[in-house]
């Protein structure tokens, strides 16, 4: 019975011992919420973040190039990390563009975006939306946003709008050019030119353009700048009945930066503005305008923006006869004609923001 007891007795101390082991430790406070983590919400989320606003563009309106897309910042729910940002723009549920994981621009509350022109077809709805990112891990998805693209670049009747800018022409390119992304497009040689065939007859109207880079000290001689003429073929344009040609004189002849036009109106008279020297500044723009109706025409040339100060402004009779050519051609630059590549195209030119037309010129990004 002793023996029995005593055994009884070990194995009781022997439990105590066993569940004082096993005693309960006191729950760990929450640890520090970290930006990420593996799992993905239903949304496909895995950045703990708000979520971006839309702020413009919005509401379906048209935008003007570039297209800038602009949202309200996140921020990290629990800590304050440098977020970046991803842009898609989409048409109906296809994505044509996404930007990546950037960084993005912008200063305040804001972060913008720009997308490039060659990523979007002109006079197109589209959708937008944006998310924060971080290491990796993204945030949800934005609302979408609502635009159509610029009108861009296009040749409607007698009218033609191209930016050159974004990388792309509605013209017909002839010899060498060059895109430069964002500045315009670059005539690299006496032969080079840009063609545009009008749909209809522009009687009445303007020839526009920003150019930078053209001037007297470029290679030429009776060099054109722009021109029109009457197809149906790019014909020699130094007597066509219909010629119109923008000079300036290059560093051949003996008065370089002698500055002119010349305009038939199909009646076999030609007609001179005023020649005046001009010094260019090719690290400058220059707005140049030929305008004309029956009767008269003009040249002129600003420094800077359509607005600048005038260097060159001339207005000259043109007689009773209409400006009529059928077809109606447009050049940037010109067709090489019988006195040879040096009377052609003044190369180096820059061109953007071409305008022809019967209307007020349109609003291009400067």
């Amino acid at each position: 019975m002793i023996r029995k007891a005593l055994l009884c007795t070990a194995a009781a101390v022997l439990a105590v011992a066993l569940a004082c082991s096993k005693s309960t430790t006191s729950p760990a406070s929450p640890s520090t919420a970290t930006p990420s983590d593996g799992d993905a919400a239903a949304d496909g989320s895995t950045l703990k973040a708000t979520t971006p606003g839309v702020v413009s563009p919005t509401g379906g309106t048209q935008v003007t190039d570039p297209v800038t897309l602009t949202a309200s910042k996140a921020a990290g729910k629990y800590q304050d990390v440098p977020l970046s940002y991803q842009f898609q723009v989409r048409s109906g549920s296809t994505v044509v563009y996404d930007s990546g994981v950037t960084g993005g621009v912008g200063s305040g509350s804001n972060v913008t975006h720009t997308v490039p022109g060659s990523a979007l077809n002109s006079d197109t709805d589209y959708t937008w939306r944006v998310r924060a990112a971080y290491q990796g891990a993204v945030a949800s998805w934005s609302a979408d946003g609502a635009f159509k693209s610029p009108v861009g670049a296009f040749i409607r009747g007698n009218e033609v709008r191209d930016p050159l800018t974004i990388g792309r022409t509605v013209g017909e390119i002839r010899g060498a050019t060059q895109f430069i992304p964002g500045v315009g497009l670059k005539l690299l040689t006496h032969e080079s030119h840009v063609l545009y065939r009008l749909q209809q007859n522009l009687q009445q109207g303007e020839f526009s353009m920003m150019i930078l880079g053209a001037d007297e000290g470029s290679e030429g001689d009776k060099s054109k700048v722009f021109a029109m003429q009457e197809g149906p073929d790019e014909g020699d344009i130094t007597d066509d009945d219909y010629r119109m040609t923008a000079e300036l004189r290059a560093n051949r002849y003996f008065q370089p930066g002698a500055t002119t036009c010349r305009i038939i109106m199909g009646d076999g008279v030609s007609r001179d503005c005023p020649r005046i020297q001009l010094n260019f500044d090719s690290s400058r723009w220059y707005f140049w305008r030929f305008s004309w109706r029956t009767g008269q025409a003009r040249l002129e040339i600003r420094r800077d923006s359509e607005t600048g100060s005038a260097i060159y402004d001339a207005t000259i009779g043109t007689g009773g006869h209409p400006y009529r050519p059928d077809p109606h051609f447009v050049y940037l630059g010109t067709p090489v004609g019988r006195a040879g590549p040096i009377d052609a195209t003044l190369p180096g030119g820059i061109y953007k923001n071409v305008y022809v037309g019967p209307n007020t010129r349109p609003v291009f990004p400067q």
